[in-house]
């Protein structure tokens, strides 16, 4: 692994779950973890819930995209985080892999969303303490 170690988050549509995961992780890393998100089918526009979970933490998300996954972020990364994208998501030898299961927020209520964003919240900050522990 590099000095700064590279996360993909990937989700169907990232909108939602990568999104958080990712806004997350660039906060609490402090710019130590390159941070790139995709998803298998993007949406054209983030989940306007999963927004406003984010901005009651004071996590700004709201001008990401949704953007494909592309096979190069896939390659460039030490970790790879798939929330539901099945066998969409490339693999390659060498970079470590782990499936989160995490509900969609899609169509969910604020007060629905901040459960899962706040178990992202928790497996963001439990991966950020590994990938330190392993500099």
């Amino acid at each position: 692994m590099s000095d700064s170690p590279t996360v993909l988050f990937v989700c169907v549509h990232n909108a939602g779950r990568s999104q958080m995961a990712a806004g997350y992780m660039r906060q609490l890393s402090g710019g130590r973890v390159r941070v790139l998100s995709g998803g298998s089918e993007p949406g054209v526009a983030l989940n306007p819930t999963a927004v406003a979970a984010m901005a009651e933490e004071g996590i700004d998300i709201a001008d990401e995209v949704p953007s494909i996954l592309k096979s190069a972020d896939v390659r460039a990364s030490d970790v790879v985080i798939t929330m539901g994208c099945g066998d969409a998501c490339p693999v390659f030898p060498g970079r470590r892999y782990e499936d989160w299961s995490l509900t969609d927020p899609a169509g969910k209520p604020l007060d629905e969303v901040r459960p899962i964003r706040d178990d992202i919240r928790s497996r963001v900050e439990r991966l950020l303490a590994e990938l330190d522990a392993d500099h």
